[in-house]
Parts: structure tokens; C-alpha cells; sequence
């Protein structure tokens, strides 16, 4: 399948956007004598909800269309398994084809970290993928959403857990009076002591402002189930072991330190997109937080939050076989290449004029790299427009998932005149590829209002006060 793009990043001309690729797949398959064969994907999670996806492949006529088939399918199945999320997947339509997938999700299959992810860690689950002969077999859907957030009565407490720095904010009755970003360093910590303490004391800095302690609300990578830490790249440097028995529960064990208060934690691009709609008064809301990785949320047109774990960090957006793989999950071509600090620091690379040591952070690359933008340098520039032409190509192939008014793009990718020239550059590819997206899709950066206190502000008004 070749497809040739109009907008091509100028760092990394090869760059296969996923939208381009799967429209030209289902114009081929459109254009079919039998205008394709029915395909269904069903992804369940342990409480019973079912998101259902269909679509249609090209007849198997020869070998290259079994070919075009099975990728089209592998990169789907991938995208949807961290776009939504569940620990059991329904494949039906294609037996022999869901097999082949089915290999890849075995426990020691090219996709063990997915399988390890969503059925041990995500779901306590085991993880299987069942297949069926037809897309009638599938489970029926059954979505689930949630109305959260919203609350800005009483005293509250509202922080954000970053890869490289914490927020908090101290708010009553929806006014900051305090708000603190305090730099650390999460990642490789072997002693959630670390995590705790540093948690623990923003709170403590933010009640210091406040008359009493009403509710507190926060955010952090990583997927949460009713307070329970299930996954997160802030505790990646945690043995297993320590995990389970000091970290799945730590924010159980704070609530208590506080009082028993209405206490809610979520995964922060959720909170990322609740700020956004908050702020804006818009729904239909994508939230795009490109920081140390890219974190992702929803809010849907009618106001609510799914289910979904918009894990986009780990979802394909460049369909190359050779694209960059991520250095935690082996994913190839996924977001947090493209979309956060990493994929900045990819591009600037020696040849480049960025001759940086092994012990320089992905931090530290961002601002030199941002600084020479800011003095004008042309190679710095094009790394921001090759970002940009990421994101536009990403947004599209987001938009194939997703009902969305309105992209908030934020996180310190997006910051300075690099973030302007990535803005611009995304809107410039949804303009000439897609202009029936740019006609209805609307970026929104952050206010510096809204970008000192948003997250935390939204964050504090997850919980109710009963």
C-alpha cells in the first residue's frame, strides 16, 4: 500500500502516516468487486463493558492482499487495544486471519508487553483473544461513561503527577489561592517512599493555604480503577513485588491520612481534556498533553468520560516497518515517538548539530532545542514543524476513533515559538490532506491562566463532597 504525503515531515521524510495508509487500504477495499469482507474487533473489560469496532478487509484473492489484510488488521487491533482498552478480544469475520493475530498476543508472542499489560496489570485478568467465525457472534456493545469532575464547592486540593515535575494547587470555591510546580524525578525510583513523600508534601504545602481539607482530586500517568494504581510509568523503576503490595493502594493509604475526604485519582490525560472543556465550555474535547510522553483524554459530545484508557503513548500513528520502536513497551511507530520530549529528541541528533551526552534528559534536550528556536535557528525549527506534521497527521487518524470539536494541545512541547511553528504545521496538514477535519476540528492552546492551574484546578473538582 503506498500512499504519498502532501504535508511530509522535512526531518523524517519516511514517515507513513497511519491515517493516509488505512484510507487508502479502505478505498481499495471499497473498490472490491465484493466491496470487502465484514470484519468485527470486540474489546471487553472486567466489568462487563464491550466496545465494538467494524470494518471490512480486501478479498483474499492472492498473496498481497492477505498481506495488506493482515497488517491493516495488526495495526488496528493494536491502535483499538490501547485506545479503549480490555482484557479480552473478539476477533470475527476472518478465522484464519484472527489466528495469526492471536499468535502475536500469546503470553510469549511478539506483543507480550500488551498481553502483560492489559491482562496481569491493567485488568487482573487473564489476557486471551478469542475468535469467532462471524461478525454476528461478536458480544453486543455495551459502553459505559461517567459524568466526573465539574465539583468547585468548599475547600479542595487538586494535583497533577508529571514524568519531571508535581503540581498542586490549593482552590475554594473554584478561585486558586495557591498553586506550586516542583521539579522530580520519578521514573527509576526503586522506593515508592520517594513517590510518597514527594505527594505528601505538595498536599501538605497546598493545605497550608486553605482553612480545611474538603476533597482532593489528582492526576498521574498510568491507568487508575476506582482509586487502585494499576499501571503508571511514574512507578516503572518499582519491582513487581513492591508494586503490589506498597503502590497498587498508595492513594487509599493517603485518602486516610486526610481524613477519609472524597478522594479521586485518574489517568492525567483525562484530566488534561476535563480542563480543556472546563475552561472552554466546549465538548467533543481531544486533550493532547505532550510532555515527557504523550498522555491523552476524552471528553465526549455529550459531556461525559468513557471507559477507554486512550494509552495513545503506545497506539501506531506511522505505519513504516522500520519506524522508531519505544523503549519501554517495543511498540513500533507509536505516539510516544512523535508526540512528546522523546520525539524531540530523536530529531536532534548529532548531524544535526546536537551533540548531546548520554546523561543529558530528554528535559534538557527539549529546552536547548527550544532555545535555538527561539534564536531563529532553521534546523530547530524544522524539528517543531516535523512534530507539527506528526500531529496533524496523528489528529486525522484520531479523528477516524473519536467524535472531535476541539484539539487542546498542551505540555512543554507546545511551549515558546517551537509550540507556535508545531501548531501551525498540524493545522497546515489537516488544511491540505483532510479538509473536511479542518473544517470542523478546532486547536485550542491553553491561556497562561489556564495553563498554571487548569490541571490541578480540574483535578480538584473530580470528587464530590457528599
Amino acid at each position: 500500500m503506498t500512499v504519498h504525503p502532501k504535508c511530509p515531515p522535512p526531518l523524517d521524510p519516511q514517515f507513513i502516516p497511519a491515517a493516509l495508509w488505512n484510507r487508502s487500504f479502505r478505498q481499495a477495499v471499497q473498490d472490491s468487486p465484493s466491496e470487502g469482507l465484514p470484519l468485527g474487533i470486540a474489546l471487553e473489560q472486567p466489568d462487563g463493558t464491550v466496545s465494538v469496532y467494524e470494518t471490512a478487509l480486501l478479498p483474499e484473492g492472492d498473496p498481497e492482499s492477505k498481506q495488506l489484510n493482515f497488517r491493516y488488521v495488526e495495526r488496528l487491533v493494536k491502535f483499538l487495544l490501547w485506545q479503549r482498552g480490555g482484557f479480552r478480544v473478539y476477533l470475527g469475520g476472518d478465522p484464519d486471519l484472527s489466528n495469526q493475530i492471536a499468535e502475536l498476543y500469546k503470553a510469549d508472542g511478539a506483543r507480550a508487553f500488551d498481553t502483560d499489560f492489559m491482562g496481569t496489570k491493567a485488568y487482573r485478568q487473564t489476557f486471551e483473544i478469542v475468535v469467532v467465525e462471524t461478525v454476528g457472534e461478536l458480544p453486543a456493545a455495551n459502553e459505559s461513561v461517567m459524568s466526573l469532575g465539574g465539583h468547585l464547592d468548599g475547600c479542595r486540593i487538586g494535583f497533577d503527577l508529571g514524568g519531571s515535575d508535581r503540581k498542586c494547587a490549593a482552590v475554594i470555591d473554584g478561585d486558586v489561592v495557591f498553586s506550586e510546580e516542583v521539579e522530580w524525578d520519578p521514573y527509576f525510583q526503586s522506593d515508592p517512599q520517594y513517590h510518597l513523600d514527594g505527594i505528601q508534601h505538595s498536599l501538605e504545602r497546598a493545605a497550608e493555604h486553605l482553612p480545611r481539607v474538603d476533597a482532593i482530586g489528582g492526576s498521574a500517568a498510568g491507568i487508575y480503577v476506582h482509586n487502585e494504581a494499576r499501571v503508571g510509568s511514574l512507578f516503572r523503576g518499582i519491582p513487581v513485588d513492591v508494586f503490589d503490595s506498597q503502590v497498587r493502594r498508595l492513594f487509599f493509604g493517603i485518602q486516610e491520612k486526610w481524613g477519609g475526604v472524597p478522594f479521586e485519582i485518574v489517568n492525567d490525560g483525562e484530566v488534561t481534556a476535563l480542563a480543556g472543556s472546563m475552561a472552554s465550555g466546549d465538548t467533543g474535547v481531544l486533550g493532547v498533553a505532550m510532555g515527557t510522553s504523550e498522555a491523552v483524554g476524552y471528553v465526549t459530545p455529550e459531556g461525559t468520560i468513557t471507559t477507554w484508557l486512550n494509552e495513545l503513548a503506545f497506539a501506531p500513528i506511522d505505519y513504516r516497518v522500520d519506524a522508531p520502536a519505544d523503549e519501554w513497551s517495543g511498540g513500533v511507530g507509536v505516539g510516544a515517538q512523535y508526540l512528546c520530549q522523546q520525539g524531540v529528541a530523536r530529531l536532534a541528533t548529532p548531524k544535526r548539530g546536537f551533540d548531546f551526552s548520554e546523561d543529558v534528559g530528554f528535559p534538557e534536550r527539549l529546552k536547548e532545542v527550544q532555545k535555538r528556536t527561539e534564536a531563529g535557528d532553521k534546523i530547530s525549527e524544522q524539528i517543531f514543524e516535523s512534530i507539527g506534521r506528526y500531529f496533524g497527521y496523528a489528529v486525522a487518524h484520531y479523528a477516524d476513533f473519536y467524535k472531535i470539536h476541539q484539539v487542546l494541545a498542551l505540555g512543554r512541547v507546545t511551549s515558546g515559538r517551537g509550540g507556535d511553528i508545531l501548531l501551525r504545521e498540524a493545522k497546515e496538514v489537516l488544511k491540505i490532506e483532510f479538509p473536511e477535519l479542518a473544517e470542523s476540528i478546532c486547536f485550542r492552546t491553553p491561556g497562561e491562566k489556564e495553563k498554571r492551574h487548569g490541571q490541578a484546578v480540574a483535578a480538584a473538582s473530580l470528587p464530590a463532597i457528599k
